[in-house]
């Protein structure tokens, strides 16, 4: 017996009794107590700060749906489920979970219209610029580079970047994240659920045949043993904020600037581990790149010899994952006069560090091996004047135009604040949230959602595949656990 695990042999004394225990009040939790309710199932969530939201509610608020959602139709926008998946298996590997792909495609416009019956609204009008999320109220835009290369080859290209609706929206305080949840909480409230709050797991209670049957927390102070008629949720969010598992699992997120809450520390992972319980893809984190993509789609990428890596119109979070993992972090950003946007720059903290009157100054003054950078410049540019076309890397046509006059860059090597990262790997589950134990066997009693799960978003990472998918897994989870 672990001090993660307690048992409580049958005729025990409970505290409190319910049907469906949740942990976690975020998206993931609040979707998954809404699923238990619409399955009859009495819901008790537990969530150890003084309120809803967790990281879900400090969020830009983008939902990765699609497939020909109404949101879509009413933007003139064509989708399918199979051009929707097609993505997704390329953006989320390698090695992207196909089963839960497949059918989060193919439910996508159902989830969506469930999100809608839970209050959550959508403005119909298309955000159609390079961006972290749309500059107003916009409803949908692209959030994954499906409209960029290699993308763009494999499948017709959607926007399926559905943001709820949020007037005044301040991100990280009070942005679309956080209209999202506020419905969820209030539709589960409506629903019969109850959330006690300033309540924290401490360990997992199964019988003497391994069912998981309730759970250890803590309030107050005061320890409560509570009884789960039917099942466990756990959607307490991942572990970027736990150095130690860092350290074990992810080393290269350490020192990098982190998304999320202090809540992110790992604790249901913990729990679920401790009674045998299997992870997946713990090494795999978000790694979004801190820079105005109105600033990246008019420069040059290159890393540290002065070669471009990657097209500049490409996802942020692809971008940063390649940089950080392949470049050491050592990259920089190019830009001339007419593409340096000084607003832009500034809404990330960004300056020029160096200036030359062409690429060969530049170059020395960033002590960049002789010619490769002044070489880097010129293919780029020999192409835009003749073609307009960018035969190494692909950026779209639209962005691509010769760098003239003088040349600056922007050092994108100055510490924790080049990278946000998050954790994508967690508890390996099914399509319907059950917890796998390492011998392959399901832990009858246990579910998990949200980032305490290894989810769609695999290996790869696109924006909106967190909340959508724990909203859409954690429904389904809840629902698996109400019916058991």
């Amino acid at each position: 017996m672990t001090d993660t695990q307690a048992r409580k042999p049958t005729g025990t004394v409970w505290d409190v009794e319910t049907d469906v225990i949740v942990a976690g009040a975020g998206c993931a939790g609040l979707a998954a107590a809404l699923g238990a309710i619409e399955r009859g199932a009495e819901t008790l969530i537990l969530e150890r700060t003084g309120g809803w939201g967790g990281a879900s509610a400090q969020s830009g608020g983008l939902l990765y749906l699609g497939g020909g959602t109404t949101l879509q139709q009413a933007c003139g926008v064509n989708d399918s489920p199979e051009a929707m998946a097609a993505f997704l298996r390329a953006a989320t590997g390698p090695g992207p979970n196909i089963e839960k792909i497949d059918i989060y495609c193919d439910r996508s416009v159902d989830h969506f219209d469930w999100l809608v019956s839970c209050g959550v609204p959508f403005k119909a009008e298309l955000y159609d610029e390079p961006g972290w999320e749309p500059s107003g109220d916009q409803g949908l835009m692209y959030c994954g580079g499906e409209n960029a290369y290699p993308f763009n080859t494999l499948s017709e290209p959607a926007p399926r970047g559905h943001v709820p609706q949020m007037t005044g929206k301040r991100t990280g305080v009070k942005g679309g994240g956080w209209m999202l949840v506020h419905h969820l909480a209030k539709m589960a409230g409506l629903r019969g659920s109850s959330i006690n709050y300033d309540s924290s797991i401490e360990r997992l209670v199964v019988d003497d045949s391994g069912i998981v049957t309730g759970v250890i927390a803590r309030r107050y102070g005061t320890e409560q043993a509570i009884r789960a008629r039917r099942g466990v949720v756990l959607a307490t969010g991942g572990f970027v904020f736990n150095d130690d598992m860092l350290s074990e699992h992810a080393p290269h997120l350490l020192g990098r600037l982190k998304l999320g809450t202090d809540g992110d520390d790992g604790r249901s992972i913990r729990l679920a581990q401790g009674l045998g319980a299997a992870v997946a893809r713990m090494s795999s984190a978000e790694a979004a790149i801190s820079v105005d993509p109105r600033l990246l789609v008019r420069g040059l990428l290159v890393d540290g010899t002065g070669q471009r890596f990657i097209n500049e119109d490409s996802y942020p979070g692809r971008i940063g994952q390649k940089a950080m993992t392949e470049h050491d972090g050592e990259i920089f950003l190019l830009l001339d006069e007419a593409g340096y946007d000084e607003d832009a720059a500034r809404s990330f903290g960004l300056g020029l560090s160096w200036v030359g009157a062409d690429a060969a100054e530049l170059e020395a003054e960033m002590e960049l091996p002789k010619g490769v950078l002044q070489a880097t410049v010129d293919v780029f540019n020999s192409h835009a004047e003749a073609f307009g076309t960018d035969p190494a890397f692909h950026k779209d046509p639209k962005w691509v135009r010769p760098l003239s006059g003088p040349i600056g860059a922007i050092d994108l090597r100055l510490g924790e604040m080049t990278f946000a990262t998050f954790t994508l790997g967690g508890l390996d589950t099914t399509i319907d949230g059950e917890v796998r134990h390492v011998d392959g066997h399901l832990i009858e009693g246990l579910y998990a959602a949200g980032r305490t799960t290894s989810g769609i978003p695999a290996t790869g990472y696109v924006s909106g595949t967190s909340l959508g998918d724990a909203t859409f897994f954690g429904r389904r989870a809840g629902a698996a656990a109400g019916l058991r």
